[in-house]
């Protein structure tokens, strides 16, 4: 805060910046609360494991870069289906971008089930307690990507990690970032599965979500999403009630709002003159023969 204050005091608001740790202080009650049934989960499928994982320092190694992986699904599905999204949506919610932001966690983790895809990891063979440890020092790594002060790292740095241009991005609301560059350490998750975007000057990020919070109020940053849902669900006819829950988030069953795909499309039909239409070719027409009528018409 101080650097950002010498160099750019706009890089953070006190209300942001007290709603973010307050979020941060309630997702750690929250986790702790949880711990224990995640850890009993754990332990129990560890029993019916494939192999038998020993504590040696090469299978922490592995432990990390599989546990990278399943971060990575887990993080692309929390952007794409809703049910997710709404536990997730708590961390993509401020329009300030600085190491406060990191802190923006949220509350409702174990109710949405996020913990279900580090399972196959004990089924392998890992021990929980290992799967843990790497887990955590996933999501500090995760901490200093959260700032504008760093612009690029080295290339080959960039080519590899997560850095903070690559997250900068992820954060962004710009049709051009939405849904991009899901890693958590290793950016090749992105590079190999086709999601990664680079940052680029001539479109700065711009911060928070499609529909802004609007309000720095506690319990709304928490739970809005899940508020949304519910009244989805009441509104909409049973046969599309599943999508309000599974499709991405912006899913309408009537097609009346916007989902990435679609603001994604619409910014790209305007990068062109005449938008996506595909180019049309003419032809000149054959010469008729001067000694055969022309076809009728019917």
């Amino acid at each position: 805060m101080l650097v950002a204050r010498v160099r750019d005091r706009r890089r953070y608001e006190p209300r942001d910046t007290l709603t973010s740790l307050m979020l941060g202080f309630g997702s750690t009650i929250a986790g702790a609360l949880s711990a224990g049934a995640v850890y009993a989960l754990a332990l129990w499928v560890w029993r019916f494991r494939l192999f038998d994982i020993g504590w040696q320092w090469y299978w922490f190694v592995v432990a990390f870069v599989l546990d990278d992986l399943a971060y990575y699904v887990f993080h692309r599905s929390a952007h794409r289906v809703r049910w997710f999204w709404a536990s997730h949506v708590i961390h993509h919610s401020s329009q300030h971008y600085n190491l406060s932001t990191a802190l923006r966690q949220t509350w409702t983790g174990f109710f949405s089930l996020a913990f279900l895809f580090r399972l196959p990891l004990f089924l392998i063979g890992f021990p929980p307690a290992m799967v843990f440890f790497v887990a955590g020092v996933n999501l500090v790594y995760q901490f200093w990507i959260h700032t504008e002060v760093i612009g690029r790292m080295p290339r080959w740095f960039e080519a590899v990690m997560n850095t903070p241009s690559h997250h900068r991005v992820h954060h962004a609301t710009n049709p051009r970032y939405l849904d991009r560059n899901y890693a958590g350490v290793f950016i090749v998750w992105d590079r190999l599965f086709g999601t990664f975007t680079p940052e680029l000057a001539e479109d700065r990020p711009r911060y928070g979500i499609v529909h802004q919070l609007g309000s720095f109020n506690l319990g709304w940053a928490a739970f809005h999403e899940w508020i949304g849902i519910a009244r989805d669900l009441r509104a909409a006819p049973w046969r599309a009630k599943p999508g309000y829950l599974l499709g991405p988030p912006g899913w309408s069953h009537d097609g009346s709002r916007d989902t990435s795909e679609t603001l994604r499309a619409a910014w790209q039909a305007r990068q062109t003159p005449f938008g996506n239409a595909p180019a049309v070719h003419f032809e000149a027409a054959p010469a008729r023969s001067p000694t055969r009528p022309p076809p009728s018409v019917s």
